[in-house]
């Protein structure tokens, strides 16, 4: 349960990094039955600032969004997308991506964006290096988050005492490809404290997909069973699935979003490109299974054709409808739990999927 609702897992949360899921609205995302979804404190601080939102009233009124919301920290940002000028154990210093500012992130100045966005669910800062480092960098940059973690976990007591329970932190366990320093990470922030869950970062970073799901059977085993487990980043219809079957229950990731700006659709038969000429007079739904507004009412043969002459509504209803399938894969995968029939469940859907029969 967050103050703005319960939220029952496994899910898939859209991600609108600048208070905004591209191409949908959130009248859009309450009919995808999206439960929480994710903005981010570091394009948010850059642009248009978390003091305007506060003023606003913080992220749920600014974007007209009454569900769950959770921010991931900027960590990921700030050692991809900026231009780094020094990073030690005080935090990190970078130039904006925008203007070429600098800035400096500390754990207790993210936790104060944080808090002023106001999202029910917010990370950690955290120390991200890439799927292909060396054993060295991804030990250190595992001891640094949890030392920062600490930090965190301080500044977030301070920000939030006396108040009400409006929000809870999530640290994020980190150690690159490497099972020894994943264990060690998972038991060290387990033990703690009584976090609210805990999120596994450094995956879907360039690692062979077979290592991250090592890295998910070893988080496993060492995070609390009560917990609810994110996996960040990750979202594409296989890795749900198998990463449900390895205990995460939070995903989020822009692909939906990203693919259908470039005329890609999820469908249970593998993914279809809007561009192929084997579309231009298919009279049936991109799924013929999907709920989403856009399989109800138009054909292939008219989302490509949108795609074709680059309009706009081409990409809307391609996000509309990569959004929902997740959502809904998600929605079927907490019944298959339910009723003990996942693993069969699953094992099908991703033999479908993954079938080399050509699509309709």
């Amino acid at each position: 349960m967050t103050p703005h609702g319960p939220v029952e897992t496994p899910i898939f949360m859209p991600v609108g990094t600048l208070a905004t899921v591209k191409a949908l609205d959130p009248r859009d995302l309450r009919e995808a039955h999206a439960q929480m979804i994710l903005a981010n404190a570091y394009h948010l601080h850059l642009r248009p600032g978390d003091d305007l939102i506060a003023e606003m009233g913080g992220l749920h009124e600014f974007m007209a969004w009454r569900g769950p919301i959770l921010t991931d920290s900027g960590g990921f940002q700030v050692f991809s997308l900026a231009a780094l000028n020094d990073v030690n154990e005080d935090g990190v210093t970078f130039r904006s991506h925008i203007d070429g500012s600098s800035r400096h992130f500390t754990p207790e100045s993210v936790m104060g964006i944080e808090h002023r966005l106001g999202a029910d669910v917010i990370m950690q800062f955290d120390h991200v290096v890439p799927g292909q480092s060396d054993r060295g960098a991804a030990h250190d940059a595992s001891e640094r988050s949890i030392r920062w973690l600490e930090r965190c976990r301080v500044e977030f007591d301070r920000l939030t005492a006396g108040g009400p329970a409006r929000q809870a932190l999530f640290p994020i366990v980190q150690g690159g490809v490497f099972p020894d320093l994943r264990r060690d990470a998972a038991a060290r922030i387990a033990a703690a404290g009584d976090w609210a869950g805990t999120a596994i970062g450094g995956l879907s970073v360039g690692e062979a997909k077979l290592a991250m799901h090592e890295m998910l059977d070893v988080c496993d085993e060492a995070l609390p069973a009560a917990a609810p487990r994110y996996l960040m980043g990750v979202g594409f219809p296989e890795d749900l699935l198998n990463g449900i079957a390895r205990g995460v229950d939070l995903f989020d990731c822009v692909a939906p979003t990203r693919m259908g700006r470039n005329a890609a659709a999820f469908t249970r038969d593998g993914r279809l490109n809007l561009r192929n000429a084997t579309h231009r007079t298919a009279d049936v739904p991109l799924d013929d299974a999907c709920g989403c507004a856009c399989c109800r009412t138009h054909s292939r043969a008219y989302v490509r054709h949108l795609v074709q002459a680059d309009e706009i509504l081409a990409h809307r209803l391609l996000s509309i409808h990569n959004v929902h399938f997740l959502i809904a894969l998600t929605r079927e995968a907490r019944s298959r739990i339910a009723d003990r029939s996942f693993a069969s469940w699953s094992q099908a859907w991703l033999d479908r999927y993954h079938s080399d029969s050509p699509s309709p």
